[in-house]
């Protein structure tokens, strides 16, 4: 039996309620939710003056700061969920090691880990080192209301790619090296990172996050075989770690081990612009899916772009549910008024869809 709601009823109080959450359990909704990775930021002017002169991780520990640029995109574009705003290298941080991010570099790390004794910069996270986490979720879970609240944390393989590498890398040679080299110092590192970022995630979830999101934004640069291998059981240790809320798994790159990335305990599968959703529908059948616009054609003229909305709310049909979002993060240049447009397109996109949904179902 296919359940539909009326997206133009009144907000629920209750974000359990909301569209979004509906979508995230699998129920058919009559037009996909829509937020946006990186919406808290990067391309709004709002975000560029309250942040101006003030370094990013310094930003992510002042909780009036981190609600704020948090609510910045949900009242511009009325997108039906809220990411919360902070960075993967926060918890890192929280625990000592020396990470900072650079300007149009990202985290950069001042002792990168290469052996078993450089594991002692690795400790467990204790709730209290975050507490600046805790009062920002609260504050914003009182300000949104029936509005979701996203949590996240950067997924094993990408958080420790950041720690061997000493940076970002567009080969990741030495993590691969380590990785095949010395297996056991390997997955020693990846079990204490994803301890971390459990943690991270539980101090949202706590605080009232409606769901969370474990991003993996290099495990594209694996084979299948290396991700089930040295990756997988940790992504899965992270969200088994998850309980009471939905569990969001994206990964950039990962469309041909998408089933595997699904089977690490995700809710819902998100999706880069890679793959098209119906062809993503069928490798993870009975999954929820999240994506997938590719972020660069926000720069297109504007029947382009809403071609392409169209386009992939009606490949979304073909899963059980589709929250509409980008197949990565919103790209600093882009311009707020076309990512307005699109929320609007997405949002009038009712009524036919349903039995379009129930047709392809």
């Amino acid at each position: 039996m296919t359940v539909t709601y009326d997206e133009n009823a009144a907000a629920p109080a209750d974000p359990s309620d909301s569209l979004f959450a509906r979508a995230c359990r699998g129920e058919r909704t009559s037009r996909p939710p829509v937020w946006f990775m990186r919406q808290a930021g990067r391309s709004l002017p709002e975000y560029r003056r309250l942040r101006e002169g003030v370094p990013m991780l310094e930003s992510c520990t002042r909780p009036d700061m981190v609600t704020e640029i948090t609510l910045q995109p949900v009242r511009r574009y009325g997108v039906d969920a809220a990411i919360f705003y902070s960075d993967i290298v926060v918890p890192l941080r929280a625990v000592g090691v020396d990470v900072d991010v650079k300007p149009g570099v990202g985290p950069v790390l001042g002792r990168p880990i290469r052996s078993r004794a450089d594991l002692d910069l690795l400790r467990p996270l204790e709730p209290g080192e975050v507490s600046f986490v805790d009062e920002a979720v609260r504050a914003l879970v009182g300000e949104l209301g029936g509005t979701p609240l996203i949590g996240f944390a950067g997924a094993p393989f990408t958080l420790a790619s950041y720690l061997v590498e000493g940076g970002p890398s567009k080969h990741h040679e030495v993590t691969k090296a380590l990785m095949h080299s010395d297996p056991e110092l390997w997955h020693e590192l990846l079990s204490r990172v994803a301890g971390i970022s459990a943690m991270f995630l539980d101090v949202q979830v706590r605080a009232g996050a409606s769901a969370v999101q474990l991003f993996d934004s290099w495990a594209g640069a694996l084979s299948a075989a290396d991700y089930a291998k040295y990756v997988h059981p940790h992504s899965a240790e992270v969200l088994d770690s998850v309980i009471d809320v939905p569990r969001i798994h994206f990964g950039v790159g990962t469309s041909e081990f998408l089933p595997l990335m699904a089977s690490a305990g995700a809710d819902v599968v998100g999706v880069d612009w890679r793959l098209p959703l119906d062809e993503a529908a069928l490798r993870v059948p009975g999954k929820p899916l999240q994506g997938n616009l590719d972020p660069a054609l926000l720069g297109a003229d504007w029947p382009v772009v809403e071609r392409e909305v169209h386009r992939i709310v009606a490949e979304g049909r073909r899963a059980p549910a589709h929250i509409f979002n980008l197949g990565h993060g919103v790209l600093p240049a882009t311009d707020p008024g076309v990512l307005a447009r699109v929320v609007e397109t997405v949002q009038a996109a009712g009524g036919a869809g349903v039995a379009g949904a129930a047709a392809g179902a």
